[in-house]
């Protein structure tokens, strides 16, 4: 038996990285999966390696996901789970950040997940009860430079699951993860520059980077019975990166460094 047996899940951003591993994890666990991405093709690509339900749709568009949501209870046969996993990063000054800027990542990052949420909750109650999962960001823990737009798309989309989890229980479970860096698509770039993640590979306990499989094996425990007293909750999946204090940290190793 698998952890999602029976279960009918919507993914969206489901083409690449964590949504891509989502979805197949789900699969793999016995649920019927519904791959939903801007990206048609790559849609399609994972949702045949899924035997799923590609749907070619702008997540953020609100006519867009309601006909998808729709059209994924109706062919899968009703729905139980919802991802919320389409995303955007902006990494640019906050000066030099334009009001299309803050528009898009806001609309991608956060709208995007209030509307699916709207749309999928008659049909997670129709099917006697469901949950809800939220890709966030330990950017919206602990803001980072640069990235103060996206931060704050990703801290409201955090409040956004826990009011969830607050207004629509008990029949509904709603939570959400925080990634740190995690190889992705969106992160590659990173990757190739020499000695650039040296810094945070040091700063965090596990000493590496996360994979978009690992995001994923959070997910699914939020997603199945496994955490079945669990909402309202942000499961942070950073390796420890979140723990060490900028500057106190290298203070203190020193001292004891004497000992």
């Amino acid at each position: 038996m698998g952890l999602l047996d029976g279960r009918r899940a919507l993914v969206t951003g489901g083409a690449h990285g964590i949504g891509r591993a989502v979805a197949l994890r789900f699969f793999a666990e016995g649920a019927r999966v519904a791959v939903l991405d801007r990206d048609g093709a790559g849609a399609q690509a994972t949702a045949k390696e899924c035997e799923g339900l590609a749907l070619e749709a702008d997540a953020s568009d609100p006519a867009a996901i309601e006909a998808a949501v729709a059209r994924t209870a109706r062919e899968l046969g009703g729905l139980t789970t919802l991802v919320n996993n389409a995303g955007l990063g902006l990494l640019k000054p906050l000066e030099r950040v334009e009001p299309k800027d803050v528009e898009r990542v806001l609309r991608v990052n956060l709208a995007s997940a209030i509307h699916a949420t709207r749309a999928a909750l008659p049909h997670l109650r129709a099917a006697g009860g469901g949950a809800i999962v939220n890709n966030a960001s330990m950017s919206g823990v602990r803001p980072t430079p640069g990235e103060s737009v996206y931060a704050a798309a990703k801290a409201a989309l955090i409040a956004f699951t826990l009011a969830t989890a607050n207004e629509c229980g008990p029949d509904v479970r709603a939570n959400c993860v925080s990634p740190g860096v995690i190889r992705t698509r969106m992160t590659e770039g990173l990757f190739q520059v020499p000695g650039a993640l040296e810094p945070v590979l040091a700063a965090t306990p596990l000493r590496r980077v996360g994979t978009a499989e690992e995001v994923a094996d959070a997910i699914l425990f939020l997603a199945s019975d496994l955490a079945r007293f669990v909402t309202g909750q942000n499961l942070i999946v950073d390796g420890g990166l979140g723990l060490p204090q900028a500057g106190v940290d290298p203070l203190l190793k020193g001292f004891l460094a004497r000992f």
